[in-house]
């Protein structure tokens, strides 16, 4: 087996490095290795992010520039190199649940364009893998024409040789202590053994005919693949029989269009798709083929295992308990909310609500909320984490402890995101070698960004066993 050469695109805290390494332990083999990542958080004057990843990781050659300046001649040096594998939870703001669906500009937003920089660099790299992130919502974006966003995508790979595997996970559905929605790409270039074998399989009356771009779908023609075979289905395992609408099946094929001039292929997708896209899927040879899935749920981590965890940890970094214990008591301090008015707010905030709102036009409208329970359950997994986390908003967890309310600690927040504690706690200046501590408020807004590093174990561990 080769080494899978990884470039780490929008590489934030090295979330997916992390779970390739953690992949790597299991299945004691050195597989993965990362040899570039790029960070660059625009609008910010200091890159912490960039920083964590200069203390993190030494051995790694860190590209600190916006990536849509990166030149040709680095990508080029990456392919000379040996680079064979792109990751990157490439940004979401455009389609996060901080904007409301009408509101989305989607490909064409100021950050959803970089997604072209991905196929810039794979017109140049020429990677055999791909595994990206994004958040959910990307299959159903734009609102004014479901699922087109992505449907461009699947066309650019499809237009470049590629194949698309894709999956929405829940963490916690999966054994993780987090409700963290996000779909993943598993995208595979069309000479590799594992296309060619599902070809074989999926394929064969089609290649002996030579119609494998003909418009012609049998809908079912993958199913065996999206609920047996595929990467995801083997790691994250789904129930056999797809949901229904009625009597209906959550079920559906769509041919993207003539294998024409690339700008002319992705404008005619952008211009005229009609389709839907479900939470499991495939594109093959411009087609693609999905599902609408169930998990086969598996028992996960609990906040309260979590926050144990953490005081454990915290303890355990003293000879003496009773000392950890005392030092734990006085750390976690620092995190209860005691200010009377904040909580107030809290309650208000995680409460129900009706309120009158005008619209841009003049017209009003009311905006409802429904109630959250008043603190967050230590017998179920945490809610999503956001980039706010910890500030005084509805999505914060607020915790309920020794008859005290409080945040999470941002070691707590790392290990919701299958981080190692203290992960982000340091970072190294680039340039005077300076290592100096992270806010907590970066460290809170690194982990609202951040994916869940044991799901991209899994995915690890079975693209070792397709690349053998």
């Amino acid at each position: 087996m080769m080494s899978l050469n990884i470039f780490s695109m929008f590489d934030g805290v090295g979330g997916f490095i992390v779970g390739l390494n953690n992949a790597n332990k299991a299945i004691k083999k050195e597989v993965f290795n990362t040899m570039y990542s790029n960070q660059f958080e625009p609008s910010k004057k200091s890159q912490d992010a960039y920083e964590v990843g200069i203390y993190k990781f030494p051995d790694i050659k860190h590209i600190s520039d916006d990536v849509m300046t990166i030149p040709e001649s680095k990508f080029e040096e990456m392919k000379s190199n040996g680079v064979n594998m792109i990751v990157g939870g490439f940004p979401c703001q455009d389609y996060s649940v901080a904007r409301s669906l009408k509101h989305e500009q989607g490909i064409a937003g100021k950050k959803g364009v970089l997604f072209w920089e991905i196929i810039r660099a794979i017109k140049t790299i020429q990677p055999k893998y791909l595994v990206l992130e994004n958040v959910d919502r990307l299959l159903k974006s734009p609102s004014t024409q479901r699922g087109r966003d992505f449907a461009i995508m699947l066309g650019a790979f499809n237009k470049l040789g590629y194949s698309v595997e894709w999956r929405i996970i829940n963490a916690a559905e999966y054994g993780r202590a987090q409700r963290r929605r996000r779909v993943f790409f598993f995208v595979y270039k069309n000479d590799t053994p594992w296309a060619k074998k599902i070809d074989d399989k999926y394929e064969t009356e089609k290649l002996e005919e030579g119609t494998l771009k003909d418009v012609v779908i049998n809908c079912k023609q993958y199913d065996e693949y999206i609920f047996n075979e595929g990467l995801f289905a083997r790691q994250f395992p789904v129930e056999k029989e797809m949901r229904y609408d009625g009597k209906r099946p959550r079920h559906s094929s769509h041919y993207l269009g003539e294998n024409i001039d690339y700008n002319e292929y992705i404008l005619n997708i952008s211009d005229n798709f009609v389709g839907t896209v479900w939470n499991t899927g495939i594109m093959r040879h411009g087609r693609y083929f999905t599902a609408d899935t169930t998990p086969l749920i598996e028992q996960p981590i609990t906040l309260g295992e979590i926050v144990e965890e953490a005081k454990q940890d915290f303890i355990h970094r003293y000879e003496d308990y009773n000392t950890g214990l005392k030092e734990y008591k006085n750390y976690v301090k620092k995190y209860v909310i005691s200010d009377g008015n904040k909580l107030e707010k809290f309650k208000q905030l995680r409460g129900s609500k009706k309120i009158l709102r005008t619209r841009p036009d003049g017209s009003e409208y009311f905006y409802s909320e429904g109630a959250m329970s008043p603190y967050d359950n230590f017998d179920l997994p945490a809610r999503t984490m956001l980039t706010s986390e910890s500030s005084i908003n509805r999505s914060t967890h607020l915790l309920f402890e020794n008859n005290k309310y409080r945040l999470l600690t941002p070691n707590e927040t790392e290990l919701l995101q299958d981080f190692p504690i203290d992960w982000t706690r340091y970072k190294k200046n680039e340039k005077t070698k300076e290592i100096s501590e992270v806010s907590d408020r970066m460290r809170y807004f690194f982990m609202g960004n951040a994916l869940v590093t044991g799901i991209v174990k899994r995915i690890g561990i079975e693209l070792a066993k397709i690349d053998e």
